[in-house]
């Protein structure tokens, strides 16, 4: 699954919901909006079934 959120609060307390289905891969934060404090957080899920 992937996961695209402008929020770290929110990001958290989803990825805490998914977290007995899901496997976090890997997040990474893009700076789409130079010059601002605002970041977005791509993370990759992995189902932890294999599917």
């Amino acid at each position: 699954m992937f996961y695209l959120s402008c929020d770290p609060t929110t990001l958290a307390r989803d990825l805490s919901k998914l977290k007995e289905s899901y496997k976090i891969e890997f997040i990474k934060p893009f700076d789409m909006f130079p010059n601002t404090f605002h970041i977005e957080n791509f993370a990759f899920l992995k189902a932890i079934n294999g599917d």
